[in-house]
């Protein structure tokens, strides 16, 4: 079968018989050259044969004089943080021009263990666009906060064979690693001369050079330009990350040129269907970087190739004969304004996705409280009025450690309007025990109410914000019977809520709906006084724990175990 495959590759490519599918008259955009070719593609199956000539073909696509540039992909994500399921996330990026999405499942992972890696890799082999899954190497993510699953080297290793998964992603235990800890050394070892991804915040020095002599090839989390010229001298890739909460491309873009774009790609790491309706994904990236002075030849290599490159997939990243067939039209190159696109050869429209074999979530009752939370169950009890407080960085998840004067009534230590201190708490959620994490955050503005989420890096506690401690207990009650999801609450009455039944991290509805219901979520958060663009995920993203290894003393975290804010 496959010599007759090869065979009908040859014959098509070299003119002998008609191509299966021919997109004519498009100009090439090359990614040597930085040139615009007039050109045929000639496609057979699902593996481009043909350029720079002309070809007759079964099926004819009509270019129209369009731009065409090889599919994007995105070189990390998780799924989970769209909001979808990963069917919907395909029907979502794919129409953006992302042929090829290479995802981390660890947050669904961190909730449900095993049936997270079999879900996404099942859901993998039936999405139109190519999902690659990277195998979830930090569940949990720390012993500072309660997880609902965990997954050791003995988990992952029935994995790595699968033809979806790459290797093992962000390796996100720095101290871990650099210490010896026997259980991430179990698991570089096990995929010792495979992929494995970086997760590298403020890395530098000697720390930075023991972490990739781990093996670890990429980091996502650079956000200075400084930072991330230092590793791509040391060899790391560095994937220049733009999502919903952490938005580093402006930062980082200047050091992005052909020349440097070999050592460059994009990733989106956590993006939401309102962004993506917005803005765009990959293609947004793109268009913001150019916008910025980046060179066109320098954005769409490294949206395509260089990422290629960096994870294997030597099928893809150019269009060129012998390589996969996922093709970008575009009618403007500086914009990046999609058309059209081919992915594996097939013309991207309703009826490719309305074909595919969808199988159906897993984790819709993972949502475990001991018993309802009552306002009691979110106070701090104190005498002294200096607190410390989590800082907010809008665009960042890095969190300032501060310090604030604030009120006490009757033994309890009060949130303040005034200097836009509101409380925090994080709930255990995963039935193990009935934790619960108690702090103050300046930064969300409120004025009043409460917000809660499901979605809490990494470990998917419960977190929830606000001035009022019967509408924090109100808005967690909630979220267990909706299974999880994002609410407002204020007077004790819920005004918004989008329920995210599958882990507590996904929808099951279609991105159109999840869109339209964060609008309306976004809007309830306004009227709470909240102003910052992603509210609900600058939450989620609090509970994560600083870096101790590296001796920063200006980050604050929610340790959920011994219950205090250290």
């Amino acid at each position: 079968m496959a010599g007759s495959v090869i065979s009908d590759r040859i014959a098509q490519g070299s003119g002998r018989v008609a191509a299966d599918t021919v997109i004519r008259n498009v100009r090439l955009f090359d990614l040597v050259t930085g040139e615009l070719l007039p050109t045929d593609i000639a496609i057979c199956g699902d593996t481009i044969v043909g350029t720079l000539d002309q070809y007759e073909g079964t099926t004819v696509i009509d270019g129209h004089g369009r731009i065409a540039v090889p599919g994007f992909i995105d070189t990390h994500l998780h799924v989970e943080s769209s909001l979808i399921t990963p069917f919907e996330f395909d029907r979502c990026v794919l129409p953006h021009g992302v042929t090829t999405a290479i995802c981390d499942p660890h947050e669904m992972a961190n909730v449900l263990g095993r049936p997270a890696l079999d879900y996404f890799t099942e859901a993998a082999m039936r999405t139109v666009m190519d999902l690659r899954v990277n195998l979830s190497s930090c569940v949990p993510s720390t012993a500072l906060e309660t997880s609902g699953a965990t997954l050791g080297a003995a988990d992952l290793l029935p994995y790595r064979d699968h033809p979806k998964v790459i290797g093992l992603a962000e390796f996100m235990n720095i101290p871990g690693v650099l210490n010896g800890d026997p259980v991430c050394m179990e698991k570089l070892e096990a995929f010792a001369g495979g992929h494995i991804d970086g997760h590298a915040p403020l890395l530098r020095g000697r720390r930075l050079n023991g972490y990739l002599s781990a093996g670890i090839t990429t980091d996502h989390e650079a956000t200075t330009a400084e930072e991330a010229l230092e590793k791509v001298r040391k060899g790391m890739m560095v994937l220049i990350r733009e999502g919903s909460v952490c938005k580093d491309l402006r930062a980082l873009v200047p050091l992005l040129n052909p020349v440097t774009s070999p050592f460059f790609a994009f990733c989106t790491d956590d993006r939401n269907p309102l962004e993506i309706a917005h803005e765009g994904h990959l293609d947004y990236l793109i268009r913001l970087a150019i916008s910025l002075g980046v060179e066109p030849l320098a954005a769409y290599r490294s949206a395509s190739l260089s990422a290629a490159n960096a994870f294997g997939l030597r099928d893809r990243g150019m269009i060129a004969p012998g390589r996969r067939a996922d093709i970008v039209l575009l009618d403007d190159l500086r914009e990046c304004r999609v058309s059209d696109v081919i992915s594996a050869g097939r013309l991207v429209n309703d009826a490719l996705f309305a074909a595919r074999d969808i199988i159906p979530p897993v984790g819709t009752d993972s949502i475990s409280l001991p018993a309802p939370v009552s306002a009691q169950d979110m106070q701090i009890k104190g005498s002294g009025t200096q607190r410390p407080v989590i800082g907010l960085l809008p665009g960042q998840i890095i969190t300032p450690f501060l310090h604030a004067d604030l009120p006490v009534v009757d033994g309890i230590v009060q949130p303040d309007p005034a200097q836009d201190i509101a409380r925090i708490c994080v709930v255990a959620r995963h039935g193990h025990n009935d934790n619960i994490g108690r702090g103050f955050v300046r930064g969300f503005g409120l004025s009043g109410g409460a917000m809660a989420s499901s979605v809490g890096h990494d470990s998917h506690n419960i977190c929830v914000v606000g001035m009022n401690d019967a509408d924090m207990a109100v808005a967690v009650n909630h979220l267990e019977k909706t299974g999880g999801g994002f609410v407002v609450v204020r007077d004790g009455m819920v005004v918004a809520d989008m329920p995210l039944p599958v882990a507590g991290l996904m929808s099951d509805a279609p991105f159109e709906t999840v869109r339209d219901q964060l609008e309306v979520l976004r809007a309830a958060a306004r009227a709470l006084g909240c102003q910052l663009d992603e509210p609900f995920l600058q939450l989620a993203f609090l509970p994560l724990p600083v870096i101790p290894h590296l001796k920063i003393t200006d980050f604050g975290m929610v340790d959920v175990n011994r219950m205090e804010l250290v």
